[in-house]
């Protein structure tokens, strides 16, 4: 795979991550622990474990309940924002090292997709149920098959 696209990649799971934040780690892990991305002898070895992939699975499946929650704060919010930041850099920086580019790089590209993911996952959300008068839980299960499927989509082009 071109250098590139790997970085494009790594964007691409920050922002599945700024949509859902645990969602982006879990199916990195899941990846790794398949064997679709080769994190052995990295500093992110860990992903690959059994125990990466049922924490991050666990809480990512937590994550999916929370955030039907009226009481569930804004993404945009520190605590949310800081999570999505954080997870996104980590796993940018598992695709970036699996392709064999930049662990910082990585990092850096899925805290900027983290970011974004974020910001325009909120924009997009809320237009969405006012546009199409429907309930936000509709437009939020919608917005959990995008970043399922999206994040699955990812990990398998390696």
């Amino acid at each position: 795979m071109a250098p590139s696209q790997v970085l494009l990649l790594a964007f691409l799971i920050g922002v599945v991550s700024g949509l859902r934040s645990l969602t982006a780690p879990a199916v990195v892990a899941w990846a790794a622990h398949r064997n679709w991305l080769n994190l052995h002898n990295t500093p992110l070895s860990f992903m690959a474990s059994t125990a990466a992939v049922v924490i991050f699975t666990l809480l990512a499946v937590v994550e999916l309940i929370a955030d039907q929650l009226p009481s569930t704060p804004s993404r945009t919010k520190p605590p949310g924002l800081i999570a999505r930041i954080v997870l996104g850099g980590l796993s940018g920086a598992g695709l970036a090292v699996s392709g064999a580019q930049s662990i910082v790089l990585g990092a850096v590209l899925g805290v900027a997709g983290g970011i974004a993911g974020a910001f325009v996952g909120y924009q997009v959300r809320t237009r969405l149920v006012k546009a199409l008068k429907v309930p936000d839980l509709v437009i939020a299960l919608l917005e959990d098959a995008v970043a399922i499927g999206g994040g699955l989509f990812i990990v398998s082009r390696f």
